[in-house]
Parts: C-alpha cells; structure tokens; sequence
C-alpha cells in the first residue's frame, strides 16, 4: 500500500492493517521529511486519543492529515503507533 499526497509517497508498506476502512502504516514505513507533529488530538472510545501529524510537501500544508494512536485500549492495540491518512492523501496499492 502507498500514501500519496501532492505526487509524494508519504508511506509504503505491504503491511497495513485495516481498521474501519483505513489503512494504518507502520511507522517505520512514513517518510518523516513530509511530517510534522501537530497538537491537535482526538479521543475514539474503543481506540483511545489519537495524535495527529500535519503533512507538508512542497510548500503546501495539509494540517492534521495523518492521524495515530501512541497508546491504545486493547480492543486497538494492533494499530497502536500505527498510522493512517485522510483529507485528500491518496492510499492505494498501486
């Protein structure tokens, strides 16, 4: 799978897990150059509080588009530190 934001691969791995329809990365498998930490947060009452990363390429920014769990209750804990994308990054297997 691959992330794709802005012609950019943000992330590649052939190991996602889905959850809810989304892909989650591993972090191992995130371009850090397009990331940067954000504040924002948010909580999912079977996940836990997610943190969120705004991404950045080329000079534009997409706040908030990446999105994770550091710590997770333990219905979530094969997403724990893993991430996933909205807000117009593409995922795809191509």
């Amino acid at each position: 799978m691959k992330a794709v934001w802005n012609d950019a691969v943000l992330a590649e791995s052939n190991d996602t897990v889905v959850v809810e329809g989304n892909h989650y990365f591993p972090p191992e498998s995130l371009n850090m150059d397009f990331f940067e930490d954000s504040a924002t947060t948010s909580v999912c009452p079977w996940k836990g509080t997610a943190s969120y990363y705004s991404v950045k390429v080329d000079g534009q920014s997409n706040p908030d588009a990446a999105w994770y769990y550091p710590e997770t209750k333990s219905a979530a804990d094969n997403i724990r530190g893993r991430v996933a994308f909205w807000k117009g990054v593409q995922v795809s297997d191509s």
